[in-house]
């Protein structure tokens, strides 16, 4: 039977603004007279208002203590309306307003008293995301939100939330929209008792009951051997099990940074199996003599201290990668992991038939895991004798592309010189085996870095798709999406490499930059302080702190937190490139503008003597409100092909200049519009 089509539609998509007053009954009758009163003056005034009145495409609703506004042309006219009337209302700060929008289908109607008005889930749902919100906050429903994200102006002030249950056990996307200037940053209460808020990860290392069953932490193995320089080898049988296990997606596996740790005093198996948040451990020593290499291992169920079974190899040299595979591959089938065919693959692979080339590989390693200067520069000078033994290793390839992706974080090479070299490092690797998933991560850094992540993105997925247990590949991920200003997401892959881990002071550091980038800084300053707690010499930590104490207006706690930095750090110059827009209210409140015109004379010394970008100088000059200045040393910069121009549109310091032609169309080639 055809279906009957309606002969008069009437349901047609309109963008609601609805808007609340908090406190409202609270008030005296004649306090609530005024504020009403007030409110539709403001209302009324505001620019947006008046441009769809005067169109004829706007329809005001009185709500109770509030009204519902009703646009018909565009997602953004609610939004930028409730942006005009949150300035306005700086003016009146009697006026407390909780503002909700929603994009969704209404049917106009005439009430009792014959005027127009609008019915629909297109309004219900509006008032819902609103009745989510405390005082000050603009929320937004997710489907209205991802039409604005296509917008390089409202994507850096669209901060995801999650979802909440409304009425009738409706589930609603939530996404906060605010500046620096307006909206509400903290999490809406509502959203905070059902756990879908940002907040930063609270479990306590001694919390067993959030253990995964097949989770499992590889001890440092001793070595036995009688030349101590084999400690390379002992280490890097301990990191290729690892790298094996790391690829079951059915098993958590910690990361070597956080077992270290344990290297010399392993001390009650048990009480390490809490703190690392799993359910088993396994141990075992090394010796080594000429072509000759004694394994013995042991896998302990350390939530119940028993052995589950240990064994002893005595191989060839030749045969320590069949070592590793028994190993990795026992532990697996104890822990009763369920394994694709590429997992089963990977946990027997053989990337090279030479055993000096392997043994140079494990030493670079060992070099790169050092995490210094002069650390990755003999990992590099190993890793190239390793593939001097054997062109065809493609791990010496990718742990080549890894230590030229970290090298100018850690010492003067600059990007420009040491991301070619990864680049093809990486694709190298990759050539010869696609399934490494360090070299997948390496690329998609390099781009990152180089080519302002484009094409990114779906090398970080395949790398964590064959390597999910990769805290380092979670950790750089994260940070790409907080660039995209993809917040949510950011912050569940940071607390993913946090989980894998745990010890790791740089990834405990960086767990709260998605949140400062989000602009939710009571969670930013809460893990900044919780890594100060871990080592209260790691400088960066402190700097992190200052910067949202500042974000967070408490200038003198930010001005304390930069100074201890400062002095832990010992390079005053490096001081300054950390966070080039570290302290910026801090030192307007305390300082004022003659320090930042004695910090852009320095900053452009360190410019002219290659020490800093013109992005560095960029953002002096936005601080100070130049814009022309700011957008000449932008484009300077976008030039030079500054990989930092990849954090833009996330920027705090430029939020002024949002909306300039000249600002936009920059955003606009750096990440282009509707890219993720």
């Amino acid at each position: 039977m055809a279906a009957k089509i309606k002969a008069d539609p009437h349901l047609e998509i309109a963008h609601v603004l609805f808007i609340d007053v908090v406190g409202y009954s609270k008030l005296l009758v004649n306090e609530q007279r005024e504020v009403v009163q007030r409110l539709n003056q403001v209302v009324r005034k505001t620019p947006q208002f008046r441009k769809s009145e005067a169109t004829g495409k706007l329809i005001r609703i009185p709500v109770g203590d509030g009204m519902a506004l009703v646009f018909f042309q565009t997602p953004e006219e609610p939004v930028q309306c409730a942006m005009e009337i949150a300035r306005a209302l700086k003016k009146h700060p009697r006026i407390r307003l909780r503002m909700g929008v929603h994009s969704g289908p209404v049917d106009q109607v005439k009430d009792v008293n014959d005027r127009l008005n609008v019915a629909g889930t297109g309004i219900n749902i509006a008032q819902r995301v609103m009745d989510c919100g405390d005082a000050g906050h603009i929320l937004v429903s997710k489907r209205l939100a991802d039409d604005l994200v296509q917008d390089s102006f409202w994507q850096p002030h669209l901060h995801e939330l999650g979802e909440i249950e409304v009425k009738h056990g409706a589930k609603l996307g939530i996404v906060n929209l605010y500046t620096t200037e307006l909206g509400n940053p903290q999490p809406p209460e509502k959203l905070s008792k059902q756990q879908v808020a940002l907040k930063p990860s609270t479990a306590s290392f001694e919390d067993v009951s959030e253990t995964p069953e097949k989770s499992i932490a590889v001890l440092p193995f001793e070595n036995l051997s009688a030349d101590p320089d084999n400690a390379y080898f002992a280490d890097g049988i301990q990191e290729e099990i690892l790298v094996r296990l790391s690829k079951i997606a059915d098993l958590k596996v910690i990361s070597r940074t956080s077992t270290q740790r344990y290297k010399s005093a392993p001390g009650n198996l048990t009480e390490i199996a809490k703190q690392l948040r799993v359910a088993h451990i396994l141990e075992g020593t090394v010796q080594k003599a000429a072509d000759q290499v004694r394994v013995n291992v042991q896998l302990i169920n350390a939530q119940t201290d028993s052995h589950l079974w240990a064994d002893r190899f005595d191989r060839k040299l030749t045969d320590i990668f069949g070592v590793e595979s028994e190993i990795a591959t026992k532990i697996a089938n104890t822990l009763q992991a369920k394994l694709t065919g590429s997992e089963q693959h990977a946990l027997a692979s053989r990337p090279t038939q030479n055993t000096e080339a392997h043994q140079l590989y494990l030493k670079g390693r060992f070099f790169w895991n050092k995490r210094t200067s002069d650390g990755i520069k003999k990992s590099i000078e190993h890793f190239d004798q390793a593939i001097q033994k054997d062109a065809t290793y493609a791990p010496a390839y990718a742990g080549l592309a890894d230590a030229y992706v970290i090298l100018p974080f850690y010492n003067k090479t600059p990007g420009k010189k040491a991301y070619p070299k990864a680049k093809a490092a990486a694709t190298k690797a990759l050539e010869l085996d696609d399934t490494v998933a360090e070299a997948h991560i390496s690329l998609a850094t390099v781009r990152f870095w180089r080519d302002w992540a484009a094409g990114a993105e779906p090398e970080y997925k395949q790398g964590l798709e064959l390597s999910p247990n990769y805290a380092t590949g979670h950790h750089w991920y994260s940070i790409y999406l907080s660039t995209r200003g993809r917040h949510q997401e950011a912050i569940s892959e940071m607390t993913k490499a946090q989980e894998l881990d745990p010890f790791s002071l740089v990834i405990n550091t960086e767990l709260g930059l998605p949140y400062l980038y989000a602009r939710q800084y009571d969670q930013a300053i809460a893990h900044f302080q919780k890594a100060i707690e871990m080592d209260p010499n790691f400088a960066f930590a402190h700097f992190a702190l200052a910067e949202a104490y500042d974000r967070k207006g408490k200038y003198k706690e930010a001005l304390a937190e930069h100074d201890k930095a400062i002095a832990l750090a010992g390079e005053p110059s490096q001081c300054w490139l950390t966070m080039t827009g570290l302290l910026k209210e801090t030192y307007k409140k305390l300082g004022g503008k003659g320090y930042w015109q004695k910090r852009l004379e320095l900053t452009k010394k360190l410019y002219a003597d290659h020490a800093t970008t013109a992005k560095a100088v960029a953002e002096i000059y936005a601080i100070l409100g130049d814009e022309e200045q700011a957008l000449g040393w932008l484009e300077k910069s976008y030039q030079e092909r500054d990989g930092f121009l990849v954090f833009l549109k996330i920027q705090s310091e430029f939020d002024n200049m949002r909306g300039h032609p000249r600002f936009e169309a920059l955003v606009e080639k750096i990440v282009p519009r509707g890219a993720k």
